[in-house]
């Protein structure tokens, strides 16, 4: 099995992006699922019904948020209703929506799990404690386990890769928006990647307009941050998964970067 995980969607660029590259690299790379994660696809922070439904018809099976999942008011109205659509499992309960989901592929169950770290991001329940509590009631329902872990920091997002190492197929951290150079498998056998990195346009700073981010630092005043557009990024890893054992054997980073 081959499972695509598609970093943070940015804006109208990063979702022209996906449609543009999405269906030929599940083609290419005979990807059978593809995890996206689309927390920013609504101007840079949200998500719509709009834009969720074409993150679907780029040919996203299952999307995963973040800290900007309640952007958009407008998502407490449908966010109950997506069956693969979830938010960080972690958040303080009661909360709309799901932290997983169970998305079924011919013979096998595929559980995707969102969490949210704690460094430098808001208040959250832990998210190691979490994970073990999601794993004691979807580990002998699902044969391959996915974690988008939502972090700021790399330590973090590094200890919890080597804490599932073994009982998870694969940890991809996203969130920074810059793909990092450490794809791996762990010795246990579980893909790792700090962060999956940015869908959306080169020529600003994370997704945003890069004047009104530069401004801002060099005013130490507020300004309002907008989407910025043109040539696109992509980012993407690619997680081979052995099928008698459901670990990973093989993981290939995808950076494609339009001209400037």
């Amino acid at each position: 099995m081959r499972i695509l995980m598609v970093g943070d969607i940015c804006g109208r660029t990063g979702r022209t992006a996906l449609l543009k590259y999405l269906p030929n690299l599940k083609k290419e790379k005979k990807i059978d699922a593809a995890i996206v994660n689309g927390e920013n696809s609504a101007g840079g922070r949200g998500i719509t019904k709009k834009t969720l439904d074409e993150m679907y018809r780029a040919g996203a099976d299952v999307i995963t948020s973040g800290n900007h999942i309640w952007d958009k008011r407008e998502i407490i109205n449908f966010i109950d209703n997506e069956p693969f659509l979830i938010r960080p499992a972690n958040y303080p309960e009661p909360v709309p929506g799901k932290g997983y989901c169970i998305y079924p592929f011919k013979a096998k169950n595929i559980g995707i799990v969102n969490l949210s770290g704690r460094s430098f991001m808001p208040p959250m329940d832990c998210p190691f404690q979490k994970i073990d509590q999601i794993l004691k009631k979807i580990s002998r329902e699902c044969q391959i386990i996915m974690l988008d872990f939502h972090a700021e920091t790399t330590s973090e997002k590094i200890a919890m890769g080597w804490y599932l190492d073994g009982r998870v197929t694969c940890v991809a951290g996203t969130h920074t928006h810059v793909q990092t150079a450490d794809e791996q498998i762990l010795p246990q056998g579980t893909a790792y990647m700090s962060d999956l990195g940015m869908v959306g346009p080169r020529v600003s700073v994370l997704g945003m307009e890069k004047d009104t981010v530069i401004e801002r630092f060099k005013s130490c005043r507020p300004a309002r941050f907008e989407a910025a557009e043109g040539p696109a990024i992509f980012s993407a890893l690619v997680i081979d998964i052995d099928d008698k054992t459901n670990k990973a054997s093989a993981v290939e980073r995808i950076l494609i970067k339009e001209p400037y």
